[in-house]
């Protein structure tokens, strides 16, 4: 961006909509949520004209998050299902890099036919089969937590290594490039956050980057696998046959991207902030520790309090109207998923932390209908390993400092959780 342009997430901030677009509002989730809690109370269909934004409503209550979501006939994702000022997409074409062609960007046959390329890998029985694996990389940071000496800032050295190490294992990728692909990773879902910057001028230009070397770094693991097949997923995406024809360049690249940055940066939000509120209710720590009937429940309400992606757009294919709201055909909406998961009108009090809870299932946080994600599987099998191992071994933790959340509106979550524990 020019130095002589506004920059239309610096101006979000003072929009009365910013709790939604500025990536700044992310870094107090206490806030965020009593703020939000108003909004959804007296304005549920909420509308936003800011700068250098298409206008958009956000829908903010359970059911109508959920009713959109399963519309997937009448409300269409399309390549700008994330949010972004307008700029970035008019840049990335100038630029001449591809519009975002992954599996949370199309559409009806698209979708279904390039998602059905690995969805095999991801159902209940194939995801069953990789527990042992997952177990041994749970045992290996529980060691590393252990060789820490007591003290460690459990969303750097735990959550996100961990979550990385699972699912670029499936992906074939070597652990000797792992630290590359978690920068890159930052780089896409956490480029407004200054923490992930780095020598980058601004947002726009760290995802650009990021994805170049995305590129170049896939294109040499496709020209790889298409020379020595195998039993990875990278494999799989290589040699899709969507619809019976070989996957195209621009697919090919965005589904290696959807995987590697979707499953592991969400997974591992939610490992560092469910562990944050089972520090904080000690109690259910320990219920945790001493029941392991609990972790299913436990697991859902990890992520239904976390609500890592905070949210998708939907585009309206015809005239539809909305707790009274009309929004035209083409119109958008805003699902906010951390929102809709704190609905009082579905939760028994929301705000509360309670692994014992019984409706923690309805839980939007994985998305209704054709989107579901795909990664669900892999990401409530992470949580229940790596937290039902901590509750049951650890003797005591505490926090050892202010946890930090992430400056991101779509992705985000608690990105520095400082402890202090002992092992049994």
């Amino acid at each position: 961006m020019q130095s002589d342009q506004v920059d239309p997430l610096v101006e979000a901030e003072k929009h009365p909509g910013s709790w939604f677009i500025s990536p700044k509002r992310w870094a107090d989730m206490e806030r965020w949520h009593q703020a939000v809690a108003e909004i959804r109370r007296d304005t549920p269909v909420m509308e936003i004209d800011a700068p250098g934004f298409q206008k958009m409503h956000v829908l903010t209550r359970h059911e109508d998050v959920f009713a959109v979501s399963r519309d997937n006939a009448r409300w269409h994702n399309t390549p700008m299902s994330v949010l972004g000022p307008d700029v970035q997409y008019e840049q990335m074409l100038e630029q001449g890099l591809p519009m975002p062609k992954s599996l949370v960007h199309l559409d009806g046959a698209d979708h279904r036919d390039h998602r059905a390329v690995t969805n095999d890998w991801f159902k209940p029985a194939a995801v069953g089969r990789r527990q042992p694996r997952i177990d041994e990389i749970a045992e290996e940071y529980v060691e590393k937590m252990r060789s820490l000496g007591g003290r460690c800032d459990f969303a750097a050295d735990i959550a996100q290594p961990f979550t990385l190490r699972v699912i670029m294992d499936i992906y074939g990728v070597p652990e000797s490039d792992e630290a590359m692909m978690l920068e890159l990773t930052q780089g896409i879902f956490g480029a407004a956050d200054p923490e992930y910057l780095g020598d980058a001028s601004d947002p726009f230009t760290k995802v650009m980057e990021s994805v170049m070397r995305f590129i170049v770094y896939f294109n040499e693991i496709t020209e790889d696998r298409r020379a020595c097949p195998a039993d990875d997923i990278a494999t799989v995406i290589v040699n899709g046959m969507p619809g019976g024809c070989p996957i195209d360049d621009e697919h090919r690249l965005w589904y290696f991207i959807i995987i590697a940055t979707a499953g592991h940066d969400t997974t591992s939000f939610a490992l560092s902030g469910g562990l944050e509120a089972l520090v904080r209710n000690p109690d259910q720590m320990r219920a945790l520790g001493e029941n392991p009937d609990l972790l299913q429940g436990a697991t859902d309400e990890v992520i239904r309090w976390t609500s890592p992606v905070r949210h998708f757009m939907r585009y309206a294919q015809d005239d539809v109207e909305i707790r009274g709201t009309k929004i035209p055909a083409g119109g958008r909406v805003l699902l906010s998923y951390p929102s809709a998961n704190r609905d009082d009108a579905v939760f028994v009090e929301p705000n509360t932390f309670d692994i014992t809870r019984p409706d923690s299932d309805r839980l939007l946080s994985f998305g209704v209908g054709a989107h579901f994600c795909l990664g669900s599987q892999f990401a409530r099998r992470e949580v229940r390993t790596l937290l039902g191992r901590l509750s049951r071994e650890l003797e005591h933790i505490e926090l050892d400092g202010e946890p930090e959340n992430a400056q991101s509106h779509f992705v985000s979550g608690v990105k520095h959780l400082p402890i202090r524990y002992s092992f049994r």
